[in-house]
């Protein structure tokens, strides 16, 4: 899926393309380089600090789920912190980035408990992808407490997946929203790369 969908969107790019190529980031630049899927396009990697540059950003309360306030794509350099300033508020994130990866939306939360920065979303994957979908998640997710929950629905046909960012390579406690959202990106992007079947 992963392949079809990098491969259709480097089709489309190149058939309205500019003189500089088609414009990517580097985690489908280096997926379309390992599976021969660029052809004659030239693909020209863009900063990822601009992945998320027209992204639909709401901040919500967690009690009600109400919107408090939409968000333009300044909030994005906001500290990751944030969140622990406002225990109350979640983040809805919406990307069309995320179709690449199955993902529709996200949400990101400080844990009232344990104070992780929860992650939580629905993964567009066949249930039967299921052993490779943990055993990547148990692989990857590192730290004593590093937990994950991993459920399907089958009236959705989703995987619900919720898991800390605080135990993903590459966190850091001083992060943006901004690098936050780039890093579970490319969590979810390898995460996908690593469970589909090679074809």
């Amino acid at each position: 899926m992963l392949k079809e969908k990098i491969k259709k969107y480097i089709l489309e790019k190149e058939s309205q393309s500019t003189a500089e190529g088609v414009v990517l980031f580097r985690e489908e630049i280096e997926f379309a380089e390992q599976n021969q899927l660029a052809g004659e396009s030239h693909l020209v990697e863009k900063d990822a600090n601009t992945r998320f540059d027209d992204a639909y950003i709401e901040r919500c309360d967690k009690e009600t789920e109400n919107m408090l306030k939409n968000e333009t794509s300044a909030f994005l350099s906001e500290p990751l912190d944030y969140l622990k300033k406002h225990k109350n508020e979640f983040i809805y994130f919406e990307s069309r980035w995320f179709d690449f990866v199955n993902v529709d939306a996200i949400s990101l939360e400080v844990d009232d408990v344990f104070g992780t920065y929860d992650v939580m979303l629905g993964l567009k994957f066949q249930k039967k992808y299921e052993k490779q979908l943990k055993e990547y998640l148990n692989t990857h997710l590192s730290g004593e407490e590093a937990k994950f929950d991993l459920m399907f629905s089958n009236d959705d046909g989703l995987w619900n997946l919720n898991f800390a960012l605080n135990y993903v390579e590459g966190f850091r406690e001083d992060m943006t929203m901004g690098e936050s959202f780039q890093l579970i990106y490319h969590f979810l992007f390898k995460l996908v790369e690593a469970s589909e079947p090679a074809r």
